[in-house]
C-alpha cells in the first residue's frame, strides 16, 4: 500500500510540475509577446504624434506663408499700380514674414510698363533685406511655368536659384490674371521663397532615442533633408532603393510621394540597424516627412525584463517542485475514498457513506460537494417522477383535447349520399396537437348548403377554442337565414365584444343554392378560393375587400355572388396550403397551387385534395409543418 501512495504522489507530481512548466512557458510566451505589442502600440502612437506635431508645425508655416503671394494677388488683380507701388509692397512683405526668404512679382513679357523683363526680388541675407531684378530670362524656369500652364498656384521642387536668391529654396507660385478686351489674360506670378536650411533645422530638431532621426522628400522623392548632407538635392528615396536594390523602399517612396501616410520596418540609412519608420505627408505642399525609431534601442528595457522574469521564475520553479511532493502525498488518501464513493454513486447507489474529513481545503469542500450531490441527486430523480407524470398527463389532455376538435368537424364523406346535385370533400391537419383552421358545412332550413373555412390568428390551444366559438356561432347565424354578408358582420360583432386576447380569425363563407348553381359568399380577410371552370380555366375569386373578423368593431361585411355551371368546383383553402415551406425557406405558393389545380379539374374533390396534399409533402421534402392547413373543395353536379 505504501508503494502504491508513493507512486500516485509521483505520478501526480510529475503531472503537475509539467503542466506548470507548459503553462508558465505559454504565459511567459504570451507576455513578451502582448508586452512587445503594447511598446509597439506605443511607439507607433507615439511616431504618429511626433510625425504629426512636426507636418502640423511646417504645415502651419507653409499655410501662412501661401496666403501672402494669394493676398498680394488680390490686390494685383483688382487695383491699379506703378512701379513704386510694386517695390513697396514686395519690401513689406519681406520685413513683415521673417519665415520667407524671398520673394518677386514676375511679369509676362511686355506686361507692364512694355518691358520684356521685369521681376523685381527682395530677399534676405544676413539679417539685411536686400532688393535685385532677376536677370534671367524667367519664363523657363518651374517657378514660373507651372503656374501658368496649371492655371493655379503651386509649389516647386527644392532648386538652386543662381542670379537671384543664390541659395536652395522651394517657390510658391501664383498666377494672376486681368480682364483685356473681354478675355482673361496672365499678367504675372506672385512668389514667396522659402530657405531649406530652415526646413533642416526643424527637421534636424527631431531625436529619437540615441540614433533616430527624421528626413524630408519632395513630391518627386528627391531629399529635402536628411542627416546624410550627400543625399539632399543629389539623391532620390528611388535611387537610394536602386542602389541598395530593395524593392520595399522603392515601394515605400511610392506610398510617401502619393500623400499616404503609415508606420512601417525600415533599415536606417545612417547605422543600417532595423527601425521602425513613421510617414506622413505635408498637406501643403505634398512634401512627405519620415521619422525612423531605432529598434533595438527601443525594446532594450522589455528584453531586460523578460531576463529578470526567467531568473526568478527558476527559483520559484525549484521551490514549487518541494511543495508539490509534499502536498500530492497528503491528497492522495482522502481522494482515493471519494474515488470509491463516486463510483458507487455512478452505479445508483444514493446511499453510500461518503467518508467525513475535518480538514477545510480544497479536499474537504470537494467531499461537501459530492455529499451536496448525493442529496441533489436524490431530489431531482423525485422531482424528475413528477414532471414526467405531469407531462404525461398534459400530453394525454392535448391528445384529448386533439380529438375533440378533429370531433366537432364533419368526416363523413359523402356527407349527404342522396344529394346528387353537388360532390363536397375537406381536411384539415394542425400543425401541434390543436389548431385554429377549421371547416364546416351543412344544410339550412331551405335545402341550400353552408359551408365555411376559417384561419384564427393563433396556434395551439387558445386557436382551438376561438375556433370552437368562431364555428359555433357562424352556424348559429346562419340557421337564422341571414345572408354571408351579414352573418359575417354579426360574427364580427359577438367576437369583437369581450375580446382581450386581440385574437381575430379569416373566414370565407358561401351559401349553394343546389338547383341553380348559385353561391352567395362573403369574404372576411381570408385567402381568395379558386374557381375550377368547365373550359379548362383555374382562376382565383376576385377579392371583395372586407377586414379580418373580430379585429374591429362596427364592420360591416358585403354579400357576393358566383354562378357555377354544371362540373364547376370552388376550392377553399389556409395560408398553410399556399405558406408551406421546405428545407430552403421556398414557399409552396398560390402560382404552385393554381398551376396543380389546373391538371386536376377533372377529378372528384377527395381526389383532387389528396393530390393537392401529396404535392405539398414532396415540395416539403421533410421540412416540418410550420402553420395549420385546411381544404374544403366543392364541386356542382347538376341542377335539380
Amino acid at each position: 500500500m505504501m508503494k502504491k501512495n508513493k507512486g500516485i504522489a509521483l505520478k501526480l507530481s510529475l503531472l503537475i510540475l509539467s503542466s506548470i512548466s507548459l503553462i508558465f512557458l505559454l504565459i511567459f510566451a504570451y507576455n513578451y509577446y502582448v508586452s512587445r505589442q503594447i511598446i509597439l502600440k506605443n511607439i507607433e502612437a507615439n511616431a504618429r504624434n511626433h510625425a504629426s506635431a512636426t507636418v502640423h508645425q511646417i504645415d502651419a508655416i507653409l499655410r501662412s506663408l501661401e496666403k501672402v503671394p494669394e493676398t498680394i494677388v488680390c490686390y494685383l488683380q483688382n487695383f491699379h499700380y506703378d512701379r513704386d507701388d510694386i517695390l513697396k509692397l514686395l519690401r513689406s512683405v519681406i520685413d513683415s514674414n521673417p519665415q520667407i526668404y524671398g520673394a518677386t512679382i514676375a511679369f509676362e513679357p511686355y506686361a507692364f510698363e512694355n518691358r520684356r523683363l521685369f521681376a523685381p526680388y527682395f530677399y534676405q541675407r544676413n539679417g539685411q533685406i536686400n532688393f535685385t531684378y532677376i536677370p534671367y530670362e524667367y519664363f523657363y524656369w518651374d517657378w514660373y511655368q507651372i503656374p501658368k500652364e496649371l492655371n493655379q498656384p503651386a509649389w516647386t521642387e527644392p532648386y538652386y536659384d543662381e542670379g537671384a536668391g543664390e541659395i536652395i529654396m522651394a517657390t510658391y507660385s501664383v498666377p494672376f490674371y486681368r480682364n483685356v478686351s473681354g478675355k482673361r489674360k496672365l499678367i504675372g506670378v506672385v512668389t514667396a521663397d522659402i530657405s531649406l536650411s530652415w526646413l533642416q533645422k526643424i527637421v534636424a530638431s527631431i531625436k529619437i532615442a540615441e540614433t533616430g532621426y527624421g528626413f524630408l522628400i519632395s513630391k518627386n522623392g528627391a531629399f529635402v533633408t536628411h542627416p546624410n548632407t550627400n543625399f539632399i538635392m543629389n539623391e532620390t528615396i528611388f535611387s537610394v532603393a536602386e542602389a541598395r536594390a530593395d524593392k520595399r523602399m522603392r515601394e515605400l517612396g511610392r506610398k510617401m510621394i502619393k500623400g499616404q501616410s503609415g508606420f512601417v520596418p525600415f533599415q536606417s540609412l545612417i547605422t543600417g540597424k532595423n527601425c521602425w519608420m513613421v510617414y506622413a505627408p505635408l498637406a501643403a505642399n505634398g512634401w512627405s516627412l519620415g521619422v525612423l525609431f531605432p529598434q533595438n534601442e527601443l525594446m532594450a528595457d522589455i528584453a531586460s525584463l523578460n531576463y529578470i522574469v526567467l531568473v526568478l521564475s527558476f527559483g520559484g520553479f525549484l521551490l514549487l517542485l518541494g511543495i508539490i511532493v509534499l502536498i500530492t502525498g497528503s491528497l492522495t488518501r482522502p481522494l482515493r475514498a471519494l474515488s470509491r464513493a463516486a463510483a458507487k454513486i455512478g452505479t445508483g447507489d444514493l446511499e453510500v457513506e461518503l467518508p467525513t474529513l475535518k480538514s477545510r481545503d480544497e479536499v474537504g469542500n470537494l467531499a461537501e460537494s459530492f455529499r451536496y450531490m448525493q442529496s441533489s441527486l436524490r431530489k431531482y430523480i423525485a422531482d424528475l417522477k413528477e414532471t414526467t407524470a405531469a407531462k404525461e398527463r398534459i400530453e394525454s389532455e392535448l391528445r384529448i383535447a386533439h380529438d375533440i376538435q378533429m370531433g366537432m368537424l364533419n368526416k363523413v364523406f359523402p356527407p349527404f349520399p342522396d344529394r346528387k346535385q353537388f360532390d363536397i370533400f375537406a381536411i384539415v391537419e394542425p400543425a401541434r396537437e390543436v389548431g385554429g383552421d377549421f371547416y364546416d358545412f351543412f344544410l339550412l332550413a331551405d335545402q341550400h348548403l353552408c359551408f365555411v373555412i376559417g384561419d384564427v390568428s393563433d396556434k395551439g390551444v387558445p386557436a382551438s377554442l376561438y375556433m370552437a366559438v368562431t364555428k359555433t356561432l357562424i352556424k348559429a347565424m346562419a340557421q337564422q337565414g341571414h345572408p354571408p354578408g351579414e352573418i359575417l358582420t354579426r360574427v364580427n360583432r359577438e367576437l369583437v365584444s369581450g375580446n382581450t386576447s386581440s385574437m381575430f380569425v379569416t373566414v370565407f363563407l358561401g351559401i349553394l343554392d343546389p338547383l341553380t348553381g348559385r353561391v352567395l359568399y362573403a369574404n372576411g380577410g381570408h385567402n381568395p378560393p379558386l374557381v375550377i371552370r368547365t373550359q379548362g380555366s383555374v382562376d382565383f375569386l376576385a377579392p371583395t375587400g372586407n377586414a379580418l373578423v373580430g379585429a374591429l368593431e362596427g364592420l360591416s361585411y358585403e354579400t357576393a355572388e358566383l354562378v357555377l355551371a354544371p362540373g364547376e368546383a370552388l376550392f377553399l383553402y389556409t395560408d398553410g396550403v399556399t405558406e408551406a415551406g421546405n428545407r430552403d425557406a421556398e414557399l409552396f405558393s398560390e402560382d404552385q397551387l393554381q398551376e396543380s389545380l389546373q391538371g386536376l379539374k377533372t377529378i372528384s374533390p377527395n381526389e383532387t385534395i389528396e393530390a393537392i396534399k401529396a404535392r405539398i409533402n414532396a415540395f416539403a421534402a421533410g421540412a416540418p409543418q410550420a402553420d395549420d392547413i385546411a381544404m374544403l373543395m366543392i364541386r356542382f353536379q347538376e341542377r335539380g
